[in-house]
């Protein structure tokens, strides 16, 4: 048993060690979260009004500790505010790391498996769209609900094939603008508007898609498939970060690791259908 330890006038038990341990590790996420965004810039500027705040409450300047104590009444709320973005990665993170859904296996009601999605006519599709440097922006809803999103663009709740990404990102269609949303076995919409990140950090060679893409990575925990239209690259974006370049394989498996956690797919899954190859 951890006895207490005097250090001069502290008194450290095993409490207080547990207790900087968690506010260390709080606030290195914190800072993890924050690190490359427009939002850690903001954090220092608000650390340094309060530090401000602190120095003239201690030198008795009345009028100003009065007006800089008026902005930190309401500081919580500020940063919940300025910081939503964050927060909402935050709790994400969180989020996923529960074993709520392992939960779900001790239930009585067991829930008949369901079949993997088929990843070909995507990369079918994106092949075909790179060797004619046509842009494309293909979203994957994973846990986080997209239905926000969804409903920015047209509700297609279409099945997934070849021929009608082709057709969405064809520079004709009215619907190429845009992002494609796909949730389960199903297009759900097309011509959607995803955020775009304001991390000063993503390089400059990084188009509008590009930048649409790491925004919704950091606000949810889709996978999105981008086909550059300017240089007709392949490029996977997930949890803020690119994977560019990417071949037809290197494509296949990202995908098969990103939304299947790297599962060997089965049988009915890697056996490609007479629909999916006449698409």
């Amino acid at each position: 048993m951890f006895n207490p330890v005097n250090i001069g006038f502290l008194r450290i038990g095993w409490i207080d060690v547990v207790d900087v341990v968690l506010v260390t590790a709080l606030f290195y996420q914190i800072y993890k979260l924050l690190t490359g965004s427009v939002a850690l810039r903001i954090f220092l500027g608000f650390l340094s009004v309060y530090l401000v705040y602190l120095v003239v409450k201690a030198a008795g300047m009345e009028l100003l500790t009065m007006i800089l104590g008026q902005f930190m009444s309401v500081g919580v709320l500020a940063g919940i505010i300025l910081f939503q973005q964050e927060i909402r990665r935050f709790l994400l993170n969180i989020g996923k790391a529960t074993a709520f859904e392992r939960m779900r296996m001790f239930s009585w009601r067991r829930e008949p498996p369901q079949q993997k999605m088929s990843i070909t006519p995507f990369v079918e599709a994106a092949k075909s769209l790179a060797s004619k440097n046509t842009g494309a922006l293909i979203a994957f809803q994973q846990a986080s609900d997209l239905k926000f999103y969804a409903e920015s663009g047209d509700l297609l709740d279409a099945a997934v094939s070849k021929r009608l990404l082709l057709s969405i990102f064809n520079k004709t269609s009215p619907l190429h603008d845009g992002a494609v949303i796909v949730s389960g076995h199903r297009i759900k919409a097309a011509r959607c508007i995803l955020p775009v990140s304001e991390n000063p950090d993503v390089p400059a060679a990084l188009g509008l898609r590009h930048r649409a893409a790491i925004g919704l990575s950091e606000v949810t925990d889709s996978v999105v498939l981008v086909v550059s239209e300017e240089t007709g690259q392949i490029s996977i974006v997930h949890g803020g970060e690119v994977h560019r370049n990417l071949s037809t394989a290197d494509l296949r498996a990202k995908l098969n690791e990103l939304l299947f956690d790297g599962q060997p797919k089965t049988a009915s899954s890697s056996t490609r259908t007479a629909e999916e190859v006449a698409a």
